[in-house]
């Protein structure tokens, strides 16, 4: 008997000294509950959102591009979340309200990246919206390479049967209880390599009820349900040697004078949130300002996916976990030099300045022949450049301008 029992907690030790060998699966999980203003987030009982954020971190970050600039996109719901999947702005995306009439899918969303990279990680999507999956990201199309998800549970508004519609839109209510408890037993069992999670009902309770008990109450809600679906990636996490990348996120905020409306460019319609239980979280995250277009280069990271330097170029985001070297480009001509600036988050290091003159991967997508002149390579700390331009750009109208560091790539457009 002692040696059946000797033999049975040999075999439970290998099998924890293997586990503990074996490199982690990661996997990543984005949920954005909509339309949650930050103040809000922040006075609301929210203790599982609490522990998503005890495990990593919470910050305030940015949503809209920039002021009256070339980027400056709307806060507005599908605007958002498609700067969010494909880390650009609108300037880009193309997509510039709820209908998505003509997104630019030239520009990927991380599904695509993870597939092309990996073809046998499973991606997954739970919402509320079947636009999302078949519009914003475009599946089974032939300008998305005619992308399939592996796993979605989605279209629930369009099932009037199940979900009967009313003027309080209580509905959509129950829809993200239906979303969540699918997205729950999917993440435990499916475990889809990188997923969307949509809860749309904070929104809704906002432009009904603005900043009132109504929103107070879906934001309850919403933060149980965020509970829910943490404990399934917790239960992946001990049971299967995975690391779970877990971002929750509104995608914008609301107006001051009644919390009932968005869409513009003041403070509080633009400032958002983000509550993660990332590790390595980094200076972008913690000390400066980041954006809903730095969520695709971070889940990258995390994720391992490679992507390709002409894509690259074209992410507006910054990661916000592991090493980062710049972040915050500004580019300007002014008498016929390129006047360059960046925050350098290391005085040490060299950034390498490419620019272009074409645009022809609006139109291409990856397969664009966009011709980047090298113009120099500068020291980090000087957060600063002055280049003299060849002549054929000192009078473009349109410039592209890459800003190289060693850890990761920015991109400013010139637009006169």
């Amino acid at each position: 008997m002692k040696k059946k029992m000797s033999f049975l907690l040999a075999f439970l030790l290998a099998g924890q000294f293997l586990t503990a060998q074996t490199p982690k699966t990661k996997k990543a999980i984005v949920i954005i509950v909509d339309g949650i203003p930050a103040d809000m987030i922040e006075k609301v009982n929210t203790p599982f959102i609490d522990a998503v954020s005890a495990a990593g971190g919470y910050t305030r970050a940015t949503m809209g591009g920039e002021v009256d600039g070339y980027s400056q996109t709307p806060t507005i719901s599908a605007v958002c979340y498609t700067s969010m999947i494909t880390g650009t702005w609108g300037n880009k995306h193309n997509v510039w309200n709820n209908e998505l009439e003509d997104p630019n899918y030239n520009y990927w969303t991380l599904f695509r990246y993870l597939k092309k990279d990996s073809p046998d990680r499973k991606i997954g999507i739970y919402s509320t919206w079947l636009d999302n999956r078949t519009k914003l990201v475009g599946e089974g199309l032939p300008q998305t390479g005619n992308l399939k998800f592996d796993v979605h549970y989605d279209g629930y508004e369009i099932d009037t049967v199940r979900f009967p519609h009313d003027k309080l839109t209580t509905y959509i209510s129950k829809i993200d209880e239906e979303v969540v408890k699918e997205a729950s037993q999917s993440l435990r069992t499916d475990a889809p390599d990188f997923s969307w999670v949509y809860l749309q009902y904070t929104d809704n309770t906002g432009h009904i009820y603005g900043d009132g008990p109504g929103m107070i109450d879906a934001i309850e809600k919403a933060d149980r349900q965020v509970g829910d679906l943490y404990a399934a990636i917790k239960y992946r996490e001990q049971y299967h040697n995975e690391d779970w990348m877990f971002v929750v996120i509104t995608d914008h905020g609301r107006d001051v004078a009644t919390g009932k409306n968005h869409g513009g460019q003041t403070h509080r319609e633009r400032t958002i949130w983000i509550s993660t239980n990332a590790k390595g979280l980094n200076q972008q995250f913690r000390a400066h300002d980041p954006n809903i277009v730095d969520i695709l280069p971070s889940m990258a990271r995390h994720l391992g996916v490679k992507i390709d330097p002409k894509q690259q170029y074209e992410l507006d985001g910054v990661p916000f976990i592991g090493e980062v070297s710049i972040a915050n480009p500004k580019a300007d001509i002014k008498d016929g030099k390129l006047m360059l600036r960046w925050t350098a988050f290391h005085p040490e290091g060299k950034v390498k300045i490419s620019v272009s003159k074409t645009n022809t991967f609006k139109e291409k997508g990856p397969q664009g022949t966009d011709v980047y002149v090298s113009v120099g390579e500068f020291n980090q700390g000087a957060v600063k450049a002055e280049i003299d331009l060849p002549k054929d750009m000192k009078e473009s109208k349109f410039l592209k301008v890459v800003f190289e560091g060693e850890h990761n790539t920015l991109n400013r457009w010139i637009v006169r």
